[in-house]
């Protein structure tokens, strides 16, 4: 995603690294601790609460309940947003659902970091929410830009778990080559700057300490995929020169998305910059309901 840094675009759009020096309740890292250990059945509260998840406090929203055979729907925000950002869409979606929303490490109302993550340290603080808000049942991951690239990225080896993704306009899984290659590095003027800060972002300078990997969209068999991209081409306004070439690489990586599942389909959000759920969000409401039904099946 690409957002206002200053006076420039940003993409806030990031995975982690080096995750070390995360400290638990019991002395132990995050980094060595069990979520598969923790308890395993569902708490059914409702409205917004703070939950332990090795040792770090995670803000949680959860909302609606639960049908019989349904997943629990959890909803991932984007990069420089929290749980709140999504509360429309989580209120609308709880009117037939049992919908949950966390803030991850650094951002909201959740504790920060104490270092860098990595994709296991992030992926064990979304087990240990899911753990508290779905027990042993089934989930509906739901992402938005950062959000759908952390879920994508975790759904792979939680089969058992995770048996839909709803992915709107999520990050690219290749994001630091495509702006390596859109924008050169002869870049010059705000294109330059553009460049320079996505960069930063990507390596760790962002509000969550999350750095961006690069790497292989993996499949996640035959579970329900839908992939929402954006239509209003805001990339392109970003960088004269460039801007297409920006367009291109992002649906490219939408593409690379929409094939992780034998089940994957995607929807152009004609009249959507890249909040979709905020500029269209029927389409993103009826894209989470149809995959959630589908998991159900």
């Amino acid at each position: 995603m690409f957002r206002k840094f200053r006076t420039s675009v940003v993409v806030a759009a990031c995975v982690a690294v080096a995750g070390a020096g995360l400290t638990g309740c019991d002395g132990e890292s995050l980094e060595n601790w069990d979520p598969l250990a923790s308890g395993k059945e569902a708490d059914p509260f409702t409205g917004t609460k703070k939950i332990e998840v090795g040792g770090k406090s995670v803000n949680v929203s959860c909302a609606g309940t639960r049908g019989e055979g349904k997943p629990v729907i959890v909803l991932m925000h984007g990069g420089g947003d929290g749980l709140g950002k999504m509360a429309a869409l989580q209120k609308t979606l709880s009117g037939e659902n049992r919908v949950c929303s966390y803030d991850r490490l650094g951002a909201g109302a959740s504790d920060k970091p104490d270092g860098p993550q990595d994709l296991a340290a992030s992926g064990k603080v979304l087990t240990g929410v899911l753990d508290r808000v779905a027990g042993d049942g089934p989930a509906v991951l739901a992402g938005h830009s950062l959000g759908g690239l952390i879920a994508a990225r975790y759904a792979p080896d939680q089969q058992k778990r995770v048996k839909g993704l709803v992915l709107m306009d999520a990050t690219s899984p290749t994001m630091i080559d495509d702006i390596g290659k859109a924008i050169p590095a002869s870049a010059t003027g705000p294109s330059a700057q553009l460049r320079a800060q996505n960069l930063a972002v990507f390596k760790g300078q962002n509000p969550e300490n999350l750095v961006i990997a690069d790497g292989k969209a993996r499949s996640v068999g035959n579970i329900p995929v839908e992939v929402l991209q954006h239509g209003k081409q805001y990339l392109a306004a970003a960088s004269p020169e460039y801007g297409q070439r920006l367009e291109r690489a992002w649906s490219a990586g939408q593409r690379q998305w929409v094939a992780i599942s034998g089940r994957g389909k995607l929807t152009t959000a004609e009249k959507s910059g890249h909040y979709i759920y905020v500029d269209q969000p029927a389409l993103a409401v009826q894209a989470i309901e149809r995959v959630t039904a589908q998991a159900a099946a």
